[in-house]
């Protein structure tokens, strides 16, 4: 009698690009990424249209952007920590990092090459 393919194959296997997040940081990372992307895409929806813009205080503005791009940086933040510490490889982590690259690579911009 043969055994089932689902008990001779291991659950998950470590370090798997293609998996979903396996570690808590990861996981971490990527909550934080969805977060920033939804309140990036409502910032950009419902905040920024001229008409509605009027209706908002402004330092309510100041602190809703300036939380979206904390929950972004430290999505990325934590992503790395998660690939580097806890050797995470899912292609989920992955992605968070990319905003923080990109912010890291146009922050260096400007003080290299000041305009």
């Amino acid at each position: 009698m043969s055994t089932p393919i689902s008990e001779s194959q291991p659950e998950v296997v470590r370090g798997r690009f293609l998996a979903m997040p396996i570690t808590r940081l990861g996981w971490w990372a990527g909550g934080l990424f969805v977060a920033a992307l939804a309140l990036f895409l409502i910032n950009s929806l419902v905040f920024m249209p001229p008409a509605i813009n009027q209706l908002f205080p402004r330092a309510f503005l100041i602190f809703y952007g300036l939380f979206t791009v904390l929950c972004g940086l430290s999505a990325g933040i934590v992503g790395l920590v998660a690939l580097i510490r806890n050797r995470e490889r899912s292609w989920f982590v992955w992605l968070t990092i990319l905003p923080f690259a990109f912010w890291i690579f146009f922050l260096l911009g400007e003080f290299l090459f000041p305009h």
